[in-house]
């Protein structure tokens, strides 16, 4: 990590990116529990139903846009040549996809839909995201401070 995250991740050069991970994970977290936030309000009737119906029985689950969107992130990540901050975004794309598709993990694997599959992995999948994402602080942290230049922690000059 001490060779520079600008410098390997503009060009190319191959190796296992830990600080890209931090803004997937970071994405990954608030997209998660912000969709559980919002499943348990709908759940007990607090705030109205925001799922798409297409006919009366037939809803598309939030799963769906996660996987558009971890699609579009895939494309985006193979197909245009990235600066080190675009990475960033793209990466924080896939995170909020991830959020998404994960949010309703227990449904793939039981392909029903009810409370007992939905909120039992929800444990499993906080505490795994919130493990990961504090393996990465360190390095997500020095990559945020070369990004942008205005980091409000910065205590020396940034180096371009």
């Amino acid at each position: 990590m001490r060779e520079g995250i600008r410098r390997k991740v503009e060009t190319d050069e191959p190796g296992l990116y830990v600080a890209l991970a931090f803004p997937v994970l970071f994405a990954f977290i608030i997209t998660f529990a912000g969709s559980r936030a919002i499943g348990y309000l709908i759940t007990y009737n607090i705030i109205p139903h925001l799922y798409l119906e297409l006919e009366p029985g037939l809803q598309v689950h939030h799963y769906t846009y996660g996987v558009f969107i971890l699609f579009l992130a895939g494309y985006l990540a193979l197909t245009i040549k990235h600066s080190a901050r675009e990475k960033f975004y793209v990466a924080l794309l896939q995170g909020f996809g991830l959020g998404l598709a994960m949010d309703e993990f227990g449904m793939w694997l039981k392909l029903r839909d009810d409370d007992v599959v939905r909120w039992s992995y929800d444990g499993f999948n906080i505490t795994i995201g919130l493990f990961l994402f504090i393996l990465t602080a360190k390095p997500g942290f020095r990559m945020l401070k070369k990004l942008w230049p205005a980091w409000p922690f910065r205590k020396t000059p940034p180096m371009l």
